[in-house]
């Protein structure tokens, strides 16, 4: 691999190797006061199924305020490129228990929306393109595998 891209954790995971649903710890940054945590929050299986744009969009308005409901220091969440999940970066909480409780609670909050928060052209890149019963389809499936969070490769038991 060319020098440029040797520090990008996620092209050394074996994509093929993981089983989602899951979340893991991806990465931490020490600085001189502060610990940034990295999280890989997995919602669907790598190269054999993805999050459809409207439901990922609208989930991921939900989950950027909510989240913060259940979670101190969050930094911020983001979708992955590949639609298979997300990327949760927290500042100084090493919990990883507290980074699941919180998640569970989000995705039930996701649930009981009524809307989409900052769905228009003010406040949306592309506003049109939303589902707020794609977000909670989502979010419905990733509970339903919350037993299996903590396990991220297809050979651990």
């Amino acid at each position: 691999m060319s020098k440029e891209f040797a520090n990008v954790e996620s092209f050394d995971l074996d994509h093929t190797a993981v089983k989602a649903p899951y979340v893991r710890l991806a990465g931490k940054i020490e600085g001189t006061h502060d610990v940034v945590y990295k999280y890989d929050i997995r919602f669907c299986q790598p190269n054999e199924s993805h999050m459809d744009m409207p439901g990922l969009h609208s989930i991921e308005h939900l989950m950027a305020g909510l989240i913060r409901n259940h979670l101190d220091d969050v930094i911020d969440i983001g979708p992955m490129g590949c639609q298979t999940g997300f990327y949760m970066t927290v500042l100084n909480n090493d919990s990883y228990d507290d980074v699941l409780a919180a998640l569970e609670k989000t995705l039930e909050d996701v649930l009981e929306a009524d809307e989409v928060p900052a769905c228009n052209p003010k406040q949306c890149g592309w506003a049109a393109n939303h589902s707020l019963e794609g977000a909670k389809d989502i979010a419905s499936n990733m509970l339903k595998g919350k037993d299996e969070w903590s396990q991220v490769f297809a050979d651990e038991h």
